[in-house]
């Protein structure tokens, strides 16, 4: 759950997250030692005077325009596997199908012969002492940790997105189409998220939240649901 103060990205809680946690921070760490040479060059040249060597020098030519392939192909390489990554969906264990409407979510578990439900945003006067206003909904989306999860996502009436930052998960929710992704979780909690696509005036009250369970208590929940 991020606060107030914080700059960096939220606890990654998927394998797909920490991949992008570390492409991040790789990538900064690129463009601060490009940061750092250019400042370096700048302070020389103005520092010292100009001879006839930085007008004419064919090696510096040469260098300059070399390292910048080499650097685009350190930052793609990576970034490209990350891509890949991200749409590969290999035998999931559980289905969710997330259906975006103005303004809450509808959630079928298409494993299961009957288990579906709306999704909406508590109000603040009905929240429970400790929970997070604006964030908190009437029915949670409950999956059992490490697990595959394949979650389709699509709309009913305009474009929506669903978005769990905690997990790396952020797909747009199209209506007449149907999207894909998938995660697994690797701890147990409860991960929040919202919609991140304006889709009318009450954009800001189409919360998700998720909670990652042992499979035990994910069977148990199910079957109590589901009867």
């Amino acid at each position: 759950m991020a606060n107030h103060s914080q700059f960096g990205f939220q606890d990654a809680s998927s394998p797909i997250m920490e991949e992008l946690i570390e492409f991040h921070d790789h990538a900064l760490m690129v463009a601060l030692t490009i940061c750092t040479l250019v400042l370096y060059l700048l302070t020389l040249m103005l520092m010292e005077k100009l001879s006839s060597n930085t007008v004419d020098a064919q090696e510096v030519e040469l260098v300059w325009t070399i390292l910048p392939a080499i650097v685009l192909i350190m930052l793609a390489l990576p970034s490209l596997q990350i891509l890949y990554m991200m749409d590969e969906i290999d035998e999931p264990d559980l289905t969710l199908k997330a259906i975006g409407h103005q303004w809450y979510w509808t959630y079928e578990y298409t494993d299961f012969k009957d288990l579906s439900f709306d999704s909406y945003m508590l109000p603040t006067v009905d929240l429970p002492l400790g929970h997070f206003r604006l964030l908190e909904v009437d029915h949670r989306i409950v999956i059992p940790m490490e697990s595959p999860i394949r979650v389709i996502v699509t709309a009913d009436d305009v474009l929506h997105s669903w978005t769990i930052p905690s997990l790396g998960v952020k797909t747009d929710a199209i209506p007449g189409r149907l999207n894909q992704t998938s995660f697994i979780t690797t701890r147990p909690g409860i991960f929040y998220g919202q919609c991140s696509e304006i889709c009318g005036a009450n954009h800001s009250f189409m919360p998700i939240v998720l909670e990652s369970a042992p499979l035990t208590h994910f069977e148990s929940w199910s079957s109590l649901l589901s009867s």
